[in-house]
Protein backbone atom coordinates (compact mmCIF):
# COMPACT_ATOMS: atom_id res chain seq x y z
CA UNK A 1 0.00 0.00 0.00
CA UNK A 2 2.51 2.35 1.01
CA UNK A 3 4.84 2.01 -1.89
CA UNK A 4 1.75 2.25 -4.08
CA UNK A 5 0.22 5.54 -2.55
CA UNK A 6 3.71 7.42 -2.38
CA UNK A 7 4.03 6.12 -6.31
CA UNK A 8 1.62 8.85 -7.33
CA UNK A 9 3.06 11.93 -8.05
CA UNK A 10 2.03 15.75 -7.48
CA UNK A 11 4.18 17.42 -9.48
CA UNK A 12 6.96 15.54 -9.21
CA UNK A 13 6.51 14.65 -5.45
CA UNK A 14 4.57 11.97 -3.54
CA UNK A 15 0.45 12.98 -4.21
CA UNK A 16 -0.05 12.63 -0.68
CA UNK A 17 1.98 16.09 -0.41
CA UNK A 18 -1.01 17.74 -1.71
CA UNK A 19 -3.01 16.46 0.86
CA UNK A 20 -0.79 17.84 3.55
CA UNK A 21 -0.05 21.13 1.60
CA UNK A 22 -4.03 21.99 1.85
CA UNK A 23 -4.47 20.64 5.24
CA UNK A 24 -2.06 23.00 6.70
CA UNK A 25 -3.55 25.61 4.15
CA UNK A 26 -6.70 26.02 5.86
CA UNK A 27 -5.37 25.53 8.99
CA UNK A 28 -3.54 28.56 8.88
CA UNK A 29 -5.95 29.83 7.06
CA UNK A 30 -8.50 29.65 10.28
CA UNK A 31 -5.45 30.57 12.10
CA UNK A 32 -4.30 33.82 10.86
CA UNK A 33 -7.86 34.73 9.72
CA UNK A 34 -8.66 34.62 13.83
CA UNK A 35 -5.35 35.95 14.86
CA UNK A 36 -5.90 38.79 12.64
CA UNK A 37 -8.78 40.26 14.69
CA UNK A 38 -8.56 38.70 18.17
CA UNK A 39 -6.53 42.49 19.27
CA UNK A 40 -9.05 44.22 17.40
CA UNK A 41 -12.23 42.18 18.31
CA UNK A 42 -11.10 42.11 22.41
CA UNK A 43 -10.50 46.19 22.34
CA UNK A 44 -13.55 47.17 20.12
CA UNK A 45 -16.79 49.06 22.11
CA UNK A 46 -19.41 46.81 22.75
CA UNK A 47 -21.88 49.85 22.55
CA UNK A 48 -21.10 50.17 18.20
CA UNK A 49 -23.12 48.01 15.42
CA UNK A 50 -20.19 45.67 15.14
CA UNK A 51 -19.47 45.18 19.05
CA UNK A 52 -16.45 43.85 20.87
CA UNK A 53 -15.59 42.97 23.93
CA UNK A 54 -14.85 46.23 25.38
CA UNK A 55 -10.98 44.85 26.64
CA UNK A 56 -8.50 47.44 27.46
CA UNK A 57 -4.99 47.14 25.66
CA UNK A 58 -3.60 45.23 28.96
CA UNK A 59 -6.26 42.90 29.38
CA UNK A 60 -6.13 41.99 25.55
CA UNK A 61 -2.31 42.04 25.06
CA UNK A 62 -2.33 39.41 28.11
CA UNK A 63 -4.89 37.41 26.57
CA UNK A 64 -2.97 37.56 22.99
CA UNK A 65 0.42 36.76 25.13
CA UNK A 66 -0.94 33.55 26.85
CA UNK A 67 -3.02 32.54 23.82
CA UNK A 68 -0.14 32.09 21.37
CA UNK A 69 2.40 30.89 24.38
CA UNK A 70 0.16 28.06 24.97
CA UNK A 71 -0.33 27.53 21.29
CA UNK A 72 3.49 26.76 21.30
CA UNK A 73 3.86 24.86 24.71
CA UNK A 74 1.16 22.20 23.64
CA UNK A 75 2.82 21.67 20.72
CA UNK A 76 5.19 19.62 23.02
CA UNK A 77 2.09 17.37 24.65
CA UNK A 78 0.94 17.09 21.23
CA UNK A 79 3.52 15.69 19.64
CA UNK A 80 4.25 12.64 22.53
CA UNK A 81 0.21 11.42 21.96
CA UNK A 82 1.05 11.78 18.41
CA UNK A 83 4.47 9.89 18.69
CA UNK A 84 3.27 7.31 21.81
CA UNK A 85 -0.31 6.37 21.54
CA UNK A 86 -2.18 7.47 18.41
CA UNK A 87 -0.32 8.50 15.34
CA UNK A 88 0.37 11.60 13.40
CA UNK A 89 -2.69 10.99 11.38
CA UNK A 90 -4.95 10.74 13.85
CA UNK A 91 -3.74 13.62 16.11
CA UNK A 92 -3.69 15.82 13.40
CA UNK A 93 -7.76 14.96 12.10
CA UNK A 94 -8.19 15.37 15.91
CA UNK A 95 -6.70 18.43 15.92
CA UNK A 96 -8.75 19.70 13.19
CA UNK A 97 -11.91 19.01 14.81
CA UNK A 98 -10.98 20.82 17.51
CA UNK A 99 -9.93 23.90 16.21
CA UNK A 100 -13.00 24.09 14.27
CA UNK A 101 -15.11 23.47 17.10
CA UNK A 102 -13.02 26.33 18.82
CA UNK A 103 -13.97 28.86 15.88
CA UNK A 104 -17.38 27.76 16.35
CA UNK A 105 -17.63 28.14 20.06
CA UNK A 106 -16.33 31.81 19.05
CA UNK A 107 -18.94 32.67 16.86
CA UNK A 108 -21.37 31.42 19.33
CA UNK A 109 -22.89 34.45 20.31
CA UNK A 110 -24.41 34.21 17.07
CA UNK A 111 -27.34 31.57 18.86
CA UNK A 112 -27.02 32.90 21.57
CA UNK A 113 -24.28 31.73 23.85
CA UNK A 114 -22.79 34.25 26.01
CA UNK A 115 -20.13 36.38 24.64
CA UNK A 116 -17.49 36.21 27.24
CA UNK A 117 -17.81 32.40 27.81
CA UNK A 118 -17.94 31.23 23.92
CA UNK A 119 -14.94 33.00 23.30
CA UNK A 120 -12.63 31.88 26.15
CA UNK A 121 -13.30 28.44 26.02
CA UNK A 122 -13.10 28.69 22.16
CA UNK A 123 -9.91 29.94 22.12
CA UNK A 124 -8.83 26.81 24.62
CA UNK A 125 -10.43 24.29 22.14
CA UNK A 126 -7.90 26.07 19.54
CA UNK A 127 -5.09 25.73 21.53
CA UNK A 128 -5.36 22.14 22.15
CA UNK A 129 -6.44 21.68 18.35
CA UNK A 130 -3.30 23.48 17.04
CA UNK A 131 -1.43 21.90 19.91
CA UNK A 132 -2.25 18.65 18.22
CA UNK A 133 -2.29 19.57 14.69
CA UNK A 134 0.46 21.46 13.79
CA UNK A 135 3.86 19.64 15.10
CA UNK A 136 2.26 16.49 13.58
CA UNK A 137 1.54 17.65 10.07
CA UNK A 138 4.92 18.74 9.56
CA UNK A 139 6.38 14.95 10.50
CA UNK A 140 3.90 13.55 7.81
CA UNK A 141 6.02 15.46 5.47
CA UNK A 142 8.71 14.14 6.22
CA UNK A 143 7.73 10.21 6.11
CA UNK A 144 6.59 10.77 2.61
CA UNK A 145 10.03 10.97 1.65
CA UNK A 146 12.21 8.28 3.59
CA UNK A 147 15.02 8.37 1.35
CA UNK A 148 15.44 12.56 2.11
CA UNK A 149 18.13 14.28 0.62
CA UNK A 150 17.38 17.20 -1.32
CA UNK A 151 13.50 16.23 -3.05
CA UNK A 152 12.62 16.17 0.77
CA UNK A 153 14.15 19.66 1.22
CA UNK A 154 12.09 21.04 -1.95
CA UNK A 155 8.92 19.32 -0.55
CA UNK A 156 9.05 20.61 1.95
CA UNK A 157 9.24 24.37 0.65
CA UNK A 158 6.59 23.15 -1.55
CA UNK A 159 4.56 22.82 1.96
CA UNK A 160 5.98 25.91 3.66
CA UNK A 161 4.33 27.62 0.74
CA UNK A 162 1.23 26.57 1.79
CA UNK A 163 1.51 27.51 4.89
CA UNK A 164 1.66 31.02 4.20
CA UNK A 165 -0.60 31.13 1.42
CA UNK A 166 -3.12 30.13 4.10
CA UNK A 167 -1.34 32.93 6.43
CA UNK A 168 -2.06 35.55 3.46
CA UNK A 169 -6.34 34.65 2.49
CA UNK A 170 -7.15 34.09 6.35
CA UNK A 171 -6.51 37.78 7.32
CA UNK A 172 -7.71 39.06 3.79
CA UNK A 173 -11.52 36.68 3.98
CA UNK A 174 -12.16 35.99 7.52
CA UNK A 175 -10.97 39.28 8.43
CA UNK A 176 -12.64 41.40 5.74
CA UNK A 177 -16.12 39.70 7.13
CA UNK A 178 -15.52 39.79 10.46
CA UNK A 179 -14.18 43.26 10.86
CA UNK A 180 -16.90 45.18 8.29
CA UNK A 181 -19.88 43.38 8.98
CA UNK A 182 -19.73 40.93 12.39
CA UNK A 183 -16.69 39.33 14.02
CA UNK A 184 -18.30 36.39 14.83
CA UNK A 185 -18.93 35.51 11.25
CA UNK A 186 -15.35 36.26 10.77
CA UNK A 187 -14.65 33.36 13.43
CA UNK A 188 -17.21 31.20 11.89
CA UNK A 189 -15.76 31.87 8.22
CA UNK A 190 -12.30 30.79 9.89
CA UNK A 191 -14.08 27.47 11.18
CA UNK A 192 -15.53 26.59 7.93
CA UNK A 193 -12.01 26.78 6.39
CA UNK A 194 -11.00 24.48 8.70
CA UNK A 195 -13.52 22.00 7.96
CA UNK A 196 -12.86 22.08 4.41
CA UNK A 197 -9.06 21.33 5.11
CA UNK A 198 -10.46 18.56 7.05
CA UNK A 199 -12.43 16.75 4.37
CA UNK A 200 -9.80 16.96 1.50
CA UNK A 201 -7.86 15.43 4.54
CA UNK A 202 -10.02 12.39 5.17
CA UNK A 203 -10.80 12.35 0.96
CA UNK A 204 -6.74 12.57 0.08
CA UNK A 205 -6.12 10.12 2.91
CA UNK A 206 -5.37 7.43 0.39
CA UNK A 207 -2.57 8.92 -0.86
CA UNK A 208 -0.50 9.30 2.35
CA UNK A 209 0.43 5.35 2.30
CA UNK A 210 1.42 4.31 5.81
CA UNK A 211 3.07 7.97 6.57
CA UNK A 212 1.53 9.09 10.33
CA UNK A 213 0.54 5.68 10.96
CA UNK A 214 1.53 4.57 14.67
CA UNK A 215 4.88 2.68 14.47
CA UNK A 216 4.95 0.58 18.02
CA UNK A 217 6.30 -2.69 19.16
CA UNK A 218 3.65 -2.47 22.41
CA UNK A 219 0.94 -5.35 22.61
CA UNK A 220 -2.59 -4.07 21.85
CA UNK A 221 -2.93 -4.81 25.71
CA UNK A 222 -0.15 -2.24 26.67
CA UNK A 223 -0.92 0.35 24.55
CA UNK A 224 -4.92 0.45 25.46
CA UNK A 225 -3.64 0.40 29.22
CA UNK A 226 -0.70 3.42 28.52
CA UNK A 227 -3.34 4.92 26.64
CA UNK A 228 -6.30 4.98 29.27
CA UNK A 229 -3.26 6.38 31.72
CA UNK A 230 -2.68 8.99 29.30
CA UNK A 231 -6.21 10.22 29.22
CA UNK A 232 -6.27 10.35 33.11
CA UNK A 233 -3.40 12.17 33.36
CA UNK A 234 -4.28 14.43 30.54
CA UNK A 235 -7.62 15.12 32.37
CA UNK A 236 -6.71 15.39 35.77
CA UNK A 237 -3.77 17.90 34.77
CA UNK A 238 -6.67 19.79 33.04
CA UNK A 239 -9.22 19.86 35.68
CA UNK A 240 -6.22 21.17 38.47
CA UNK A 241 -5.04 23.81 35.78
CA UNK A 242 -8.77 25.19 35.14
CA UNK A 243 -9.59 25.16 38.52
CA UNK A 244 -6.02 27.38 39.67
CA UNK A 245 -6.54 29.51 36.77
CA UNK A 246 -10.07 30.11 37.39
CA UNK A 247 -8.91 30.84 41.42
CA UNK A 248 -6.04 32.84 40.18
CA UNK A 249 -8.05 34.99 38.13
CA UNK A 250 -10.06 35.80 40.52
CA UNK A 251 -7.79 37.51 42.96
CA UNK A 252 -5.02 38.87 40.35
CA UNK A 253 -5.36 40.69 37.38
CA UNK A 254 -4.78 38.77 33.89
CA UNK A 255 -1.84 40.93 33.26
CA UNK A 256 0.37 40.30 36.38
CA UNK A 257 -0.80 36.37 35.90
CA UNK A 258 0.48 36.45 32.41
CA UNK A 259 3.80 38.20 33.79
CA UNK A 260 4.11 35.65 36.87
CA UNK A 261 4.05 32.84 34.35
CA UNK A 262 7.09 34.20 31.88
CA UNK A 263 9.27 34.83 34.51
CA UNK A 264 8.28 31.95 35.60
CA UNK A 265 9.31 30.21 32.74
CA UNK A 266 12.50 32.10 32.74
CA UNK A 267 13.78 31.05 35.93
CA UNK A 268 12.90 27.10 35.28
CA UNK A 269 14.98 27.36 31.89
CA UNK A 270 18.12 29.21 33.45
CA UNK A 271 17.83 26.00 36.57
CA UNK A 272 17.39 23.42 33.78
CA UNK A 273 20.43 24.96 31.75
CA UNK A 274 22.39 25.22 34.99
CA UNK A 275 22.03 21.54 35.63
CA UNK A 276 22.56 20.62 32.46
CA UNK A 277 26.42 22.44 32.49
CA UNK A 278 26.89 21.66 35.59
CA UNK A 279 25.34 17.97 36.83
CA UNK A 280 25.81 16.31 33.61
CA UNK A 281 28.88 14.13 32.59
CA UNK A 282 28.31 15.49 28.60
CA UNK A 283 31.84 15.99 27.53
CA UNK A 284 32.88 19.62 27.18
CA UNK A 285 32.48 19.99 23.88
CA UNK A 286 28.77 18.96 24.34
CA UNK A 287 28.56 21.61 27.35
CA UNK A 288 29.53 24.18 25.15
CA UNK A 289 27.28 23.46 22.70
CA UNK A 290 24.61 23.23 25.21
CA UNK A 291 25.37 26.66 26.26
CA UNK A 292 25.20 28.08 22.63
CA UNK A 293 21.71 26.72 22.51
CA UNK A 294 21.01 28.55 25.65
CA UNK A 295 21.98 31.71 24.00
CA UNK A 296 19.80 31.32 20.96
CA UNK A 297 17.03 30.31 23.27
CA UNK A 298 17.11 33.98 24.58
CA UNK A 299 17.77 35.48 21.71
CA UNK A 300 15.15 33.59 20.14
CA UNK A 301 12.74 34.70 22.73
CA UNK A 302 13.77 38.20 22.21
CA UNK A 303 13.02 38.20 18.22
CA UNK A 304 9.50 36.61 18.55
CA UNK A 305 8.59 39.20 21.85
CA UNK A 306 9.40 42.03 18.65
CA UNK A 307 7.80 40.18 16.10
CA UNK A 308 4.85 39.45 17.35
CA UNK A 309 3.78 42.27 17.67
CA UNK A 310 2.18 42.41 14.44
CA UNK A 311 -0.86 40.70 15.69
CA UNK A 312 -1.42 43.04 18.44
CA UNK A 313 0.35 46.81 18.88
CA UNK A 314 0.70 46.96 15.51
CA UNK A 315 -2.11 45.43 14.68
CA UNK A 316 -4.12 48.42 16.97
CA UNK A 317 -1.77 50.80 15.06
CA UNK A 318 -2.93 49.53 11.58
CA UNK A 319 -6.44 50.17 12.95
CA UNK A 320 -6.22 53.32 15.19
CA UNK A 321 -3.65 55.41 13.22
CA UNK A 322 -3.28 55.09 9.76
CA UNK A 323 -5.54 56.23 6.95
CA UNK A 324 -6.75 53.28 5.00
CA UNK A 325 -8.91 55.26 2.67
CA UNK A 326 -9.19 53.55 -1.02
CA UNK A 327 -11.44 56.49 -2.83
CA UNK A 328 -14.01 56.17 -0.48
CA UNK A 329 -13.63 53.05 0.33
CA UNK A 330 -11.51 51.81 3.88
CA UNK A 331 -9.49 48.88 3.71
CA UNK A 332 -10.00 46.74 6.48
CA UNK A 333 -7.05 47.28 9.17
CA UNK A 334 -7.03 42.97 9.27
CA UNK A 335 -5.75 42.99 6.04
CA UNK A 336 -2.32 44.67 6.56
CA UNK A 337 -2.00 41.70 8.72
CA UNK A 338 -1.23 39.49 5.25
CA UNK A 339 1.38 41.68 4.30
CA UNK A 340 4.32 39.52 6.56
CA UNK A 341 2.77 36.67 4.14
CA UNK A 342 3.12 37.68 1.16
CA UNK A 343 6.39 38.87 1.44
CA UNK A 344 7.54 35.18 2.96
CA UNK A 345 6.25 34.55 -0.68
CA UNK A 346 8.15 36.35 -2.20
CA UNK A 347 11.55 36.70 -0.55
CA UNK A 348 11.86 33.48 0.67
CA UNK A 349 12.78 31.81 -2.61
CA UNK A 350 15.19 34.36 -3.01
CA UNK A 351 16.97 34.00 0.54
CA UNK A 352 17.11 30.44 -0.27
CA UNK A 353 18.60 30.76 -3.60
CA UNK A 354 21.01 33.46 -1.81
CA UNK A 355 22.41 31.08 0.96
CA UNK A 356 22.93 28.65 -1.28
CA UNK A 357 24.93 30.83 -3.88
CA UNK A 358 26.59 31.90 -0.12
CA UNK A 359 27.42 28.76 1.06
CA UNK A 360 28.77 27.36 -2.25
CA UNK A 361 30.80 30.49 -2.41
CA UNK A 362 32.30 29.11 1.45
CA UNK A 363 30.74 32.82 2.33
CA UNK A 364 27.21 31.38 3.99
CA UNK A 365 26.69 33.17 7.17
CA UNK A 366 27.29 31.12 10.43
CA UNK A 367 24.22 30.27 12.75
CA UNK A 368 24.41 32.77 15.22
CA UNK A 369 25.14 35.43 12.48
CA UNK A 370 21.99 34.87 10.81
CA UNK A 371 20.49 35.21 14.36
CA UNK A 372 22.54 38.79 15.00
CA UNK A 373 21.05 39.49 11.45
CA UNK A 374 17.25 38.79 12.07
CA UNK A 375 17.43 40.78 15.31
CA UNK A 376 19.20 43.71 13.57
CA UNK A 377 16.02 43.83 10.49
CA UNK A 378 13.77 43.10 13.40
CA UNK A 379 15.03 46.36 14.73
CA UNK A 380 15.10 48.92 11.88
CA UNK A 381 11.41 47.77 10.99
CA UNK A 382 10.50 49.07 14.63
CA UNK A 383 12.68 52.17 13.96
CA UNK A 384 10.43 52.61 11.14
CA UNK A 385 6.99 52.61 11.99
CA UNK A 386 8.38 54.71 14.77
CA UNK A 387 9.16 57.39 12.75
CA UNK A 388 5.81 56.87 11.23
CA UNK A 389 3.90 56.66 14.53
CA UNK A 390 5.88 60.14 14.93
CA UNK A 391 4.08 61.72 12.77
CA UNK A 392 0.68 60.78 14.08
CA UNK A 393 1.00 61.90 17.53
CA UNK A 394 -1.09 64.53 17.20
CA UNK A 395 -4.40 62.34 16.11
CA UNK A 396 -3.75 62.95 12.28
CA UNK A 397 -3.57 59.57 10.10
CA UNK A 398 -0.63 58.41 8.08
CA UNK A 399 -0.29 56.04 5.60
CA UNK A 400 0.02 52.37 6.07
CA UNK A 401 3.04 52.13 3.76
CA UNK A 402 4.81 52.79 7.12
CA UNK A 403 3.25 48.93 8.23
CA UNK A 404 4.35 47.54 4.82
CA UNK A 405 8.16 48.88 4.92
CA UNK A 406 7.83 47.56 8.90
CA UNK A 407 6.54 44.27 8.11
CA UNK A 408 9.28 44.34 4.76
CA UNK A 409 12.25 44.15 7.55
CA UNK A 410 10.42 42.03 9.56
CA UNK A 411 10.62 39.42 7.11
CA UNK A 412 14.09 39.63 6.49
CA UNK A 413 14.78 39.23 9.98
CA UNK A 414 12.42 36.50 9.90
CA UNK A 415 13.74 34.91 7.09
CA UNK A 416 17.54 35.26 8.65
CA UNK A 417 16.56 33.88 11.75
CA UNK A 418 13.80 31.46 12.24
CA UNK A 419 14.55 28.93 9.37
CA UNK A 420 17.52 28.13 11.04
CA UNK A 421 16.27 27.96 14.30
CA UNK A 422 15.18 24.37 14.44
CA UNK A 423 18.11 23.06 12.24
CA UNK A 424 20.44 24.59 14.41
CA UNK A 425 19.37 22.88 17.48
CA UNK A 426 19.36 19.29 15.85
CA UNK A 427 23.19 19.90 15.54
CA UNK A 428 23.98 21.39 18.58
CA UNK A 429 22.15 18.90 20.64
CA UNK A 430 24.28 15.84 22.50
CA UNK A 431 23.04 12.38 21.22
CA UNK A 432 20.21 11.85 23.76
CA UNK A 433 18.88 14.98 24.28
CA UNK A 434 17.88 16.54 20.51
CA UNK A 435 14.17 15.96 21.81
CA UNK A 436 14.38 17.84 24.81
CA UNK A 437 15.97 20.79 23.33
CA UNK A 438 13.44 20.93 20.22
CA UNK A 439 11.05 21.07 23.45
CA UNK A 440 13.36 24.28 25.04
CA UNK A 441 13.36 26.22 21.53
CA UNK A 442 9.43 25.68 21.61
CA UNK A 443 9.14 26.88 24.79
CA UNK A 444 11.40 29.81 23.93
CA UNK A 445 9.11 31.18 21.02
CA UNK A 446 6.40 30.53 22.98
CA UNK A 447 7.91 32.83 26.30
CA UNK A 448 8.44 35.90 23.21
CA UNK A 449 4.81 35.18 22.51
CA UNK A 450 3.63 35.70 25.77
CA UNK A 451 5.70 38.86 26.50
CA UNK A 452 4.45 40.33 23.10
CA UNK A 453 1.08 40.32 24.37
CA UNK A 454 2.00 42.25 27.55
CA UNK A 455 4.54 44.42 25.78
CA UNK A 456 1.59 45.22 23.82
CA UNK A 457 -0.87 45.99 26.55
CA UNK A 458 1.75 49.09 27.60
CA UNK A 459 -0.27 50.49 24.98
CA UNK A 460 -2.81 51.63 27.66
CA UNK A 461 -0.61 53.89 29.06
CA UNK A 462 2.03 54.89 26.77
CA UNK A 463 1.65 56.79 23.33
CA UNK A 464 2.65 54.28 20.22
CA UNK A 465 5.55 56.12 19.25
CA UNK A 466 6.72 55.33 22.61
CA UNK A 467 6.16 51.79 22.88
CA UNK A 468 7.50 51.38 18.92
CA UNK A 469 10.83 53.61 19.95
CA UNK A 470 11.42 51.20 23.73
CA UNK A 471 10.90 47.77 21.10
CA UNK A 472 12.85 49.43 18.64
CA UNK A 473 16.03 50.34 21.11
CA UNK A 474 15.47 46.52 23.03
CA UNK A 475 15.85 44.62 19.97
CA UNK A 476 18.07 47.04 18.04
CA UNK A 477 20.70 46.59 21.47
CA UNK A 478 20.43 42.75 21.36
CA UNK A 479 21.59 42.53 17.80
CA UNK A 480 24.26 44.10 18.38
CA UNK A 481 25.50 42.20 21.35
CA UNK A 482 24.63 38.92 19.30
CA UNK A 483 26.97 40.59 16.36
CA UNK A 484 29.57 41.44 18.02
CA UNK A 485 29.54 37.92 20.23
CA UNK A 486 28.97 35.67 17.29
CA UNK A 487 32.70 34.95 16.24
CA UNK A 488 33.09 33.53 20.22
CA UNK A 489 29.77 31.93 20.13
CA UNK A 490 30.63 30.29 16.86
CA UNK A 491 34.14 29.21 18.28
CA UNK A 492 31.96 27.28 20.90
CA UNK A 493 30.11 25.57 18.42
CA UNK A 494 33.60 24.02 16.80
CA UNK A 495 32.76 22.41 13.22
CA UNK A 496 29.11 21.80 13.48
CA UNK A 497 28.07 24.94 11.06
Amino acid sequence: MENSALSRQWFGHPRGLSTLFFTELWERFSYYGMRAMLVLFMTTSATIGNPGLDFGEGTAGAVYGLYTFFVYVLALPGGWIADNIWGQRKAVFVGGCIIALGHFTMAGPMVGLPDDGSFFLGLVLIVIGTGLLKPNVSTMVGDLYPEGGARRDAGFSIFYTGINLGAFLGPILAGFLGENYNWHWGFGLAGFGMVIGLIQYRLGGKHLGEAGLLKTSQTPEALLKKTRMTYLIIGAAAAVLALLGWVLVQRVALEVLAEWLGYAVIAIAILYFAYLLIFTRHTRMEKRRLGVIFWLFVLSAIFWSGFEQAGSSLNLFGRDSTDRMLGGWELPATWLQSVNALFIIILAPIFGSMWITLARLKRNPSIPLKFAMGLLGLATGFFVITWGAANAVDGSLVSPSWLVVTYFFHTVGELSLSPVGLSSITKLAPKGRVGQMMGVWFIGTALGNLFAGLVAGRLETLAPVDLFINVAFTIGIAGVIALVLFIPIKRLMGNVD
